[in-house]
């Protein structure tokens, strides 16, 4: 069981960091809680564009009008959708380099968040692994690699997939989106490309399957931080007091009959 569990961590799939996180969360208060568009692309709070604007916690990055999720390792995916109101957003998976079955952001082992930021990956995403190595066969339930696993049919359907076909072994999994999950992860003794679907529900026809996209989640803000009460200009209904879970710091609470929706507002 400790060998199986070794390979579970160490080949693929993601892991599990136990640390305890601490977010530095740092508001523009001499700036204003939403950022311009990006494009067409609203930018709710509170992620930020830049350094005036959203929460310094949670950065994206606007280029030539659309968002993108930059990660470790210098891999950036594009931001397919946003929810403030559930805290989600999709990034697109890549797809493999031409005639390949090898994923671009190969080279920093797959997507891997940081885990001092405030972002998980979700519970909803179906992650199908092609070009695997036999590694894989050693691991376990949840994870199917079985000659009749659903990511064979697909890579035969999926013109963007076609150097895949050629390879034999592929996997399927669910994410399980837990507070400390940061990574699919892509390796030469693993499997070397994936694809990812929201909410997938696998006994539909392929043809009916969604866009590729894989959901991440941020953890609610807190409140601006302040130092003096003009700098909670920025947030109608709000008051600069002490932080009563830090008293070294201040922020802009909602006045009394109103609540922080975590979304910018004192409602």
């Amino acid at each position: 069981m400790e060998i199986k569990t070794s390979l579970i961590i160490t080949f693929l799939v993601m892991i599990n960091y136990n640390v305890v996180l601490s977010y530095n969360v740092v508001a523009a208060t001499t700036g204003k809680l939403n950022c311009d568009n990006c494009g067409t692309n609203p930018v709710p709070y509170p992620l930020s564009t830049g350094p005036n604007c959203g929460d310094q916690s949670y950065k994206v990055r606007c280029s030539a009008g659309t968002l993108w999720f930059d990660t470790i390792g210098n891999s950036s995916y594009v931001i397919a959708s946003i929810a403030p109101q559930i805290q989600r957003l999709v990034v697109k998976p890549p797809i493999p380099y031409p005639n390949t079955c090898v994923s671009p952001d190969f080279h920093s082992e797959g997507i891997q968040l940081d885990p001092n930021l405030p972002f998980n990956i979700t519970a909803s995403n179906t992650i199908l692994l092609l070009n695997c190595t036999d590694n894989m066969l050693h691991l376990q339930v949840p994870i199917n690699c079985s000659s009749s696993c659903v990511c064979h049919p697909y890579a035969e359907k999926k013109i963007e997939l076609a150097g895949c076909r050629k390879q034999s072994l592929c996997c399927i999994f669910r994410t399980g989106g837990s507070q400390n999950e940061y990574m699919i992860r892509v390796h030469s003794q693993g499997c070397m490309t994936y694809q990812s679907f929201v909410g997938l529900d696998t006994s539909l026809p392929i043809e009916k399957w969604p866009q590729p996209g894989l959901e991440l989640m941020w953890q609610i803000p807190d409140p601006p931080l302040c130092k003096k009460e003009v700098d909670c200009d920025v947030l109608q209904y709000s008051r600069c007091l002490a932080d009563p879970k830090d008293v070294r710091k201040k922020r802009c609470f909602c006045k009394s009959g109103r609540y922080w929706d975590a979304q910018g507002n004192c409602k």
